[in-house]
């Protein structure tokens, strides 16, 4: 029987190295092993500020023949090499550090990212599905793991059906939470002695115990203990959720770290290798974007969201007053899934942001076809605007499923007086507040390798509609995740770096909540500082100004009766706003966003906003 053991501390350098400080930290390599691409990129300190100076790829070695991650990683890092003249692989393939700060060869310091081989997939249990299970879903999300299902006591499923879906999982470890400190603990126990029968399977290599995660009532962790005997490694945390009020998602989300990489990164082909090359314990892709997101959010004191479209998901970071959240939208993406976007969000709401007549039965066949050649990108300008109408369709519908997902405690009672009833929501209101995004982040290639920024800016602004004054950017060339795993070694240089060349800011949208007749006044505004200008908006218009990304100025927004900038309806509001590639983008069309439904006018209004932004020009 494994004893089961209490998390400790992730080591500063699981190879056992001890990472130099940040002032001996001037050249960094850093790599992101992702599921097809091995990414790498150069940051160097030139003339005393951190740059990203080179950037390498080459596929992934993961799977047969090679079946050794490091060689991709030795293939991408050797095209920094040949690329910046700086000697940063050794003979042997492994990546050179220097014997001083005057050497001419190697790096500082090397770390690594990685979603190669699947990533990081999980299965979570907990007693209620809607407290407890929810809370080591987040847990598990916010450690950048897929969550391939939630077990709980609740979930409208028989036992005998719960233990065939645990054992047709193959996940790499299990997250079980339940009961708050000193509270029943029955119900856990019960819901352990439901998963240890079962025998769940790991993912990779059958000879070894399955991790699993206890994160629920303290006083029932030495009944659990006994359940999970021989056949499982057992690591027992402090609760998830120790009262109904509070959260501690912490501590389980460092232990999944560190079995992620005693487990699943030690029994995937080459990681160990790979394991003892790095100077900090390897992350997940998905945790470590969401690593930076946070580190930004803190470090500007701002509330942010990253969204991340891929072939197959779309994943969706958001900080709100320091509170961090992830979702996956699984079969919400732009080749894999695409056929599935189309069947959620229906033919006709995709057709609505399209302003060139298509034919439904060719667009039908357009999307059989992406889904056989993914990797294939538009050839004309129909394909360009059909592929970014379903776009902004994956894009919002992750984005309610986020809003759904990241909520206050449920369980928890409020006092609420009689003044307050109509106006405070109940335990389990949604933290999203699009009046308080300060900045929305796009990646991902429809987005990241648009045409044209404007073309990113509108779907980004179609499909989650900011409110109020909203910063967009862009990640250049999906760098997060390196800056991610870099925060937790030197987060100055990540700060920098993510600040000066991983985002392109698109400038900042200026867009009232409320609703209005067409062709009446929307909002006044002025500016003042770098460029000075007055106008109007009509409800229903778009206009961009032209500020550069280095450029700021002074915004005075006075809203007609109805419409809201965050001062309440009509309240005038004076903000700093930011420029960028496109420009500072004036949107009165209100929220939520309306099209008519009459095809004429529908496409004519369609194209009237494209080129107010000059999207296709």
């Amino acid at each position: 029987m494994t004893a089961p053991h209490a998390a400790t501390p992730t080591p500063s350098s699981p190879s056992g190295k001890t990472p130099p400080t940040p002032d001996r930290i001037q050249v960094i390599v850093a790599t992101d092993c992702g599921s097809t691409t091995t990414k790498a990129i150069l940051i160097e300190l030139v003339d005393g500020h951190y740059r990203q100076t080179q950037r390498g790829e080459a596929p992934t070695t993961v799977e047969a023949p090679f079946a050794d991650v490091t060689l991709g990683v030795t293939n991408s890092v050797t095209e920094l090499q040949e690329l910046s003249g700086r000697r940063l692989i050794a003979d042997d393939g492994t990546v050179i550090r220097r014997t001083s700060l005057t050497d001419p060869n190697g790096c500082d310091v090397y770390i690594s990212t990685s979603s190669a081989g699947g990533g990081l997939q999980m299965m979570v249990a907990g007693v209620v599905r809607q407290m407890t299970a929810e809370s080591a879903k987040r847990a598990a999300l916010g450690a950048g793991a897929i969550v391939m299902d939630t077990i709980a006591a609740n979930d409208n499923r028989k036992p005998h059906e719960q233990i065939q879906r645990i054992r047709e999982l193959r996940p790499d470890m299990v997250l079980l939470s339940g009961g708050t400190d000193g509270g029943d603990q029955k119900k856990v126990v019960e819901l352990a002695e439901l998963i240890a029968p079962a025998k769940p399977r790991p993912r990779f290599g059958g000879e070894y115990q399955l991790p699993v995660i206890y994160a629920g009532n303290k006083d029932a962790a030495p009944a659990v203990a006994r359940v999970f005997g021989a056949g499982f490694d057992l690591s027992i945390v402090p609760n998830l959720r120790p009262t109904l009020e509070a959260e501690n998602l912490g501590p389980a989300r460092d232990r999944i770290h560190d079995v992620f990489l005693e487990h699943v990164m030690a029994h995937a082909p080459g990681y160990d290798k790979l394991i003892s090359w790095a100077d900090a314990p390897i992350m997940p892709t998905p945790g470590a974007v969401g690593d930076i997101l946070q580190t930004i959010a803190r470090k500007r004191g701002i509330n942010a969201v990253g969204v991340d479209i891929g072939g197959a998901t779309t994943d969706v970071f958001s900080v709100f007053d320091g509170v961090f959240n992830r979702t996956v939208s699984a079969n919400l993406g732009m080749s894999y899934s695409i056929s599935n976007v189309c069947a959620e969000a229906t033919m006709p709401r995709i057709m609505r942001w399209v302003h060139l007549p298509m034919d439904e039965r060719e667009l039908r066949n357009r999307v059989k076809n992406k889904m056989i050649r993914p990797t294939t990108i538009p050839q004309s300008l129909e394909a360009l605007v059909f592929e970014q109408a379903v776009a902004r369709e994956a894009l919002r519908l992750s984005y309610e499923q986020h809003k759904a997902f990241a909520t206050t405690l449920k369980g928890v009672q409020q006092q609420r007086t009689v003044g307050d009833a109509f106006s405070q929501q109940a335990g389990g209101g949604t933290l999203v507040n699009n009046m308080k995004l300060d900045l929305l982040v796009a990646s991902g290639g429809v987005l990241s390798h648009a045409p044209r920024m404007e073309q990113t800016a509108l779907m980004l602004i179609d499909s989650f509609e900011p409110e109020g004054f909203t910063e967009l950017a862009k990640d250049s060339i999906f760098m997060m995740p390196h800056l991610g795993v870099l925060a937790s070694v030197h987060p100055d240089a990540a700060m920098e770096v993510f600040e000066k060349d991983c985002l392109i800011f698109l400038g900042t949208c200026v867009a009232p909540h409320g609703e209005g007749k067409p062709g009446k006044q929307c909002f006044s505004w002025t500016l003042s500082g770098a460029r000075s200008a007055q106008g109007t908006m009509a409800v229903g218009e778009m206009q961009v100004l032209p500020l550069a990304h280095h450029e700021s100025c002074e915004m005075t927004v006075s809203p007609e009766k109805g419409f809201d900038m965050g001062a309440g309806p009509g309240k005038p509001v004076t903000r700093t706003v930011r420029g960028g590639t496109v420009g500072l983008i004036l949107d009165a069309r209100g929220r939520a966003i309306t099209v008519p439904d009459a095809e004429n006018e529908r496409r004519a209004t369609i194209q009237k906003w494209l080129t107010a932004l000059h999207v296709y020009e």
